[in-house]
């Protein structure tokens, strides 16, 4: 059976986009000469979801998943590249002093980057052997693989966080970054890597393809990936000769519906304003939209308002929801005739502003409820 997603949990097509055969079992298996009769290819069956577009492969995670080996650490091009990016990075963001929370550090190699870049870093790092050499370097680091959300790590909450070209490995991308998430301060920045599939698909290259890279990210899904479990994608760039999919991220804030409150209270006076100026002579109001049936709740009106009129049959004969008020068609303005008519039907307002005008007692007075307040139209 066809597992589901490793990102949104749909199920899986059950055919692949492509089935490579004989391919190495891992990128790290390298059999020595009493062990090649053991060794095996294996097929890797390569999948896009139908749902969210992620292109991943269904297979286990190799043994060593949790583990960042780099057998090269740097070219000398690649250190002064990375110099320079992680320079800017850091004067970009004001990062300077501040802490920072590398996802897989291998034996630090990073870490002594982002220290001469001027943070301060901490690594996580699941390998016993990779951890000891990063420490012998003089760097700070945890033995773990971070994906428990409810974990609190040593240092947290960190100001910034980094991953290098090691999300692709991961089982279930969502727990780590939600894991991520929760060790970090609110006003965080992130710097996430991968392999960028887009490269790959653009110049055909089949080789990409191996058994340890279980998701294959596009700018979109990486960008994806990346909002679905926290975070704001402030850039996506492809960076090192198109190779590297290079995407800085902050942490998503609450909606800011604080100022709600305030607008309300403004309109609150507002239709009460225009509500006493009107007192004596009856008011309908014009429209039984959800706006208008929330506003008549919110606010109150539902004492001071004489009945309702909409121009829907399906509405006519009934009532407002929770304010209970009588809704009519728009001729019982004529058989109970009131003084004014205030108009809630949002972008129809002045439309039906101008049929009161045009159709009803030129008498009539005609406000319609507008975003700054009552609008006295007649």
């Amino acid at each position: 059976m066809t597992a589901p997603c490793r990102l949104c949990r749909m199920t899986l097509p059950g055919q692949p986009l492509l089935q490579l055969t004989n391919m190495p079992a891992s990128a790290q298996g390298f059999p020595d000469k009493a062990s090649l009769v053991q060794d095996k290819g294996a097929d890797l069956r390569i999948l896009q979801c139908e749902a969210c577009g992620l292109v991943q492969a269904d297979c286990a995670p190799v043994s060593y998943w949790r583990e960042v080996i780099r057998a090269t650490a740097f070219s000398p091009q690649m250190r002064i590249f990375r110099q320079a990016f992680l320079n800017d990075f850091v004067q970009a963001h004001q990062l300077a002093g501040k802490s920072v929370l590398e996802i897989g550090c291998g034996r630090g190699e990073y870490l002594s980057l982002l220290s001469e870049a001027g943070m301060m870093p901490v690594g996580t790092e699941f390998g016993v052997a990779n951890s000891a050499a990063a420490r012998a370097a003089g760097h700070t680091v945890i033995e773990t693989f971070p994906d428990n959300p409810s974990v609190t790590l040593d240092g947290a909450p960190f100001s910034a966080f980094a991953s290098f070209n090691f999300m692709e490995h991961w089982p279930d991308p969502s727990q780590v970054l939600r894991a991520i998430v929760h060790n970090m301060s609110d006003d965080c920045v992130g710097l996430i890597e991968v392999p960028n599939f887009d490269m790959i698909l653009a110049k055909h290259l089949f080789s990409e393809f191996i058994a340890d890279h279980l998701s294959y990210f596009t700018a979109d899904s990486l960008k994806l990936v990346l909002n679905m479990n926290g975070f704001e994608v402030v850039s996506c760039q492809s960076i090192w000769h198109d190779y590297i999919l290079s995407a800085i991220v902050r942490k998503r804030h609450p909606a800011k519906v604080e100022p709600f409150a305030a607008h309300r209270a403004h309109l609150q006076t507002s239709v009460d304003s225009f509500l006493k100026s009107c007192a004596g002579q009856g008011v309908a109001l014009w429209g039984a939209g959800h706006q208008a049936l929330a506003t008549v709740s919110l606010l109150g009106l539902q004492d001071k308002i004489a009945y309702v009129v909409d121009s829907a049959p399906f509405k006519q004969g009934r009532y407002t929801p929770a304010s209970h008020l009588p809704i009519h068609a728009p001729d019982h303005l004529r058989s109970e005739p009131v003084g004014s008519v205030l108009v809630m039907a949002a972008g129809f307002s002045d439309e039906i502003a101008d049929i009161l005008q045009r159709d009803f007692d030129p008498g009539l007075k005609i406000a319609i409820l507008r975003d700054h307040g009552v609008e006295v139209v007649r």
